[in-house]
């Protein structure tokens, strides 16, 4: 069973957010990067974009795949994890800690949207 966080919300494309204040580390789940395989690439958008959610934002790019980035959350972008540009397996390694853009939430509803811990677990079952 892959692994899941408590405190975490998480969508039904797989992508975590965990907020801290105003802001959100989004990332894939640990589901995620084990049904892609070694992560080879992963496409950010730039600091200052705005992501919506429901939309795009990026993609992951493994040794079997390409998965769309899917916004959990509406904001803009206030940081990419650029250890990701060199090492982009750290997913692989800890997808959890490996966040791939930090949100300034524009509207914290957005979450209301998202599943927990539990429910998360259920919809990958």
């Amino acid at each position: 069973m892959a692994k899941v966080i408590e405190g975490l919300y998480y969508s039904e494309s797989h992508e975590f957010v965990r907020v801290e204040g105003d802001y959100g580390f989004v990332g894939i789940t640990d589901y995620a990067q084990n049904a892609l395989g070694t992560v080879v690439y992963v496409d950010m958008p730039d600091v200052d974009d705005e992501v919506e959610a429901g939309e795009e934002f990026g993609a992951v790019e493994s040794t079997k795949a390409a998965s769309d980035l899917i916004s959990p959350v509406s904001g803009k972008v206030v940081e990419v994890n650029e250890a990701l540009d060199d090492t982009p397996e750290l997913i692989n390694q800890d997808a959890f800690a490996n966040w791939i853009i930090k949100v300034e939430l524009s509207d914290k509803g957005d979450l209301d949207n998202l599943m927990d811990a539990k429910a998360y677990t259920e919809f990958c079952g």
